[in-house]
């Protein structure tokens, strides 16, 4: 709405992905010691000071997000005519 485009919305995220088939405990383990990691005070500041809000998602709840924005830049590019050169 700031730029004068109603509806639009862009942002930067970080996030940790593991390759494809990765044995699901495996994934269960790192996204709880990840998870711990950055519920520290400490990572919490640090991340803070560094212009971050992080926002903590479990593995599905990434994957979606992940889809999700897949989706809408994909829409977008389209209707914006754009094409890689």
């Amino acid at each position: 709405m700031e730029a004068g485009v109603p509806g639009f919305e862009a942002g930067s995220w970080f996030g940790i992905l593991a390759p494809a088939h990765t044995p699901k405990d495996v994934v269960a383990r790192l996204d709880r010691d990840i998870e711990a990691a950055l519920r520290t005070p400490d990572m919490q500041a640090r991340l803070i000071e560094r212009g971050f809000q992080p926002a903590i998602k479990g593995p599905e709840a990434f994957s979606k997000y992940i889809g999700e924005e897949v989706r809408k830049w994909d829409r977008i590019v389209k209707q914006s005519g754009a094409t890689a050169e």
